[in-house]
């Protein structure tokens, strides 16, 4: 079942950061992807400072007490170059999208991502953005298969 952010879970909340910034190194053909010791601290704090201060939500799968998935979303903040470039239509920002990678292909995701979508829809957000690395073409051909595009690319060079 989908709940909202309860901090009973925190701890559980970390442990599914650190899986899914092991899965990124795992998959990082430049071997520069990091796990510190401070990790998983450091990632749960910066994640909650931005839905506590940017109309965030944070969505966990929990069954039988046991976070399998969570989904944090935020609402883009404009910056001076967005003003003069875009519309500026409000934008909503899914930050991390992780499920517990022994139950995954059953659709948690599918469902987590549309408790943000509706989230999003609800506070008059008119587009959703997230960032995939490079590498994760499960994590592109997952939101690809939920309707999502490709619009914005950075690419890169190794020297």
């Amino acid at each position: 079942m989908i709940i909202e952010y309860d901090s009973i879970y925190d701890e559980q909340i970390k442990d599914l950061l650190v899986e899914l910034q092991n899965y990124l190194i795992d998959i990082d053909d430049w071997h520069t992807q990091i796990l510190l010791p401070q990790y998983k601290e450091g990632m749960f704090k910066i994640d909650k400072n931005k839905v506590d201060k940017q109309n965030g939500k944070i969505y966990l799968y929990v069954e039988k007490n046991v976070v399998e998935g969570l989904i944090i979303g935020i609402v883009e903040e404009k910056d001076e170059i967005d003003k003069l470039t875009n519309d500026c239509a409000k934008t909503g920002s899914i930050l991390e999208l992780v499920v517990k990678s022994s139950i995954r292909g059953q659709g948690i995701g599918k469902i987590l991502l549309e408790k943000m979508e509706e989230y999003f829809k609800s506070i008059n957000c008119k587009r959703i953005n997230i960032e995939v690395f490079g590498p994760n073409k499960k994590g592109l051909n997952f939101y690809e298969k939920n309707n999502y595009i490709v619009r914005d690319m950075i690419v890169s060079k190794k020297i």
